[in-house]
């Protein structure tokens, strides 16, 4: 039985030869992205900006945004922020907290609930999410930390392991990947919850496993060839590890589409962001992390062991750092 091959062994495919245009895009993209998140903003799940949140779902045709509002804003606990939640019949009802202890925050709890039950008989709310607002600023910030500290440590480690323009090139690819994935829920409005920096930390590990498979064969290939120019050399490298890449990336792809399809809706979120994410960090790994190691004058000379010069018998000979005779 023949095997099923996506990539063709003698695959020969020139990426870099895209490599100005790929970045030109990638750049006004990450632009793009920063600008919606300035501009829209994120919808900050109660995770995130404290207060109370009901899913509602509606068994007949769910009555406009508009509606909903007026008649939550009739229960009298303020402006709530309404949104339609995984399917065309269910929304989330957020409010703010009240002032007062645990006791009146479960009590307009069992009043929202009670008044949107009364608004529409119809309709099925579920339990009420409170989260105070000192607790949702720790998160928002431990957070953001958290990604911080890990988009940093992974190139750290990159550096250490090979050189520091591949610490370089694997930063620029996870800032890429992120900035990318925050456009994304500023255009679409999904609530961005502590799911959703689940999400974006699974997007960094996985990138951390495609970019040491695709790195480890350069610094392979650039002691292998020592006389190969580096553009030529990094296609190599791509196209030998382009099977593993495409078959990784597919499988991915295809169990993310149907969880997103299938799946519950409370990771909704989680699951499209990982999607972006697998889908997004296969290009950058191309098209991204590659090229930024030619602007960084990476070369066979990168991996050669540094040499000392020394005299043997009134002859100058070098000597590598393992003290063998060059």
């Amino acid at each position: 039985m023949r095997l099923l091959k996506l990539v063709p062994d003698d695959t020969n495919i020139d990426f870099l030869r895209w490599r100005k245009v790929a970045s030109a895009m990638s750049i006004i993209l990450v632009i793009i992205s920063i600008a919606l998140v300035a501009v829209k903003g994120l919808n900050l799940g109660i995770d995130f900006v404290g207060g109370q949140s009901v899913r509602v779902e509606f068994t007949q045709t769910m009555p406009p945004i508009d509606e909903i509002r007026e008649k939550v804003g009739d229960i009298g606990l303020g402006e709530a922020t309404i949104q339609q939640f995984g399917s065309d019949k269910a929304v989330s009802i957020r409010t703010a907290l009240p002032d007062g202890d645990k006791a009146a925050a479960e009590r307009a709890g069992q009043q929202l609930v009670a008044g949107i039950q009364k608004a529409f008989p119809t309709a099925k709310a579920g339990s009420v999410e409170t989260v105070s607002g000192k607790v949702s600023e720790e998160l928002l910030r431990t957070g953001a930390i958290s990604l911080a500290l890990a988009m940093l440590g992974i190139s750290l480690y990159i550096w250490i392991r090979f050189e520091w323009q591949f610490g370089v090139g694997a930063l620029g690819r996870l800032f890429h990947e992120v900035a990318l994935t925050f456009g994304f829920f500023a255009v679409t409005q999904i609530q961005f919850d502590l799911n959703s920096v689940a999400a974006l930390l699974t997007i960094v590990g996985y990138s951390l496993n495609d970019t040491i498979v695709v790195y480890d064969r350069i610094r392979e290939n650039l002691k292998k060839y020592r006389k190969m120019d580096i553009v030529p050399l990094l296609n190599l490298s791509i196209n030998e590890t382009l099977s593993r890449t495409v078959m990784t990336s597919v499988a991915m792809l295809l169990a993310l589409g149907m969880l997103l399809l299938f799946g519950p809706d409370v990771i909704f979120g989680f699951t499209a962001a990982i999607l972006l994410g697998v889908f997004v960090g296969t290009y950058s790994s191309i098209l991204m992390s590659t090229p930024i190691l030619v602007w960084l004058k990476v070369g066979p000379h990168s991996f050669v062991p540094r040499t000392t010069a020394g005299m043997d018998g009134g002859e100058r000979v070098e000597r590598k750092d393992d003290g063998a005779v060059v």
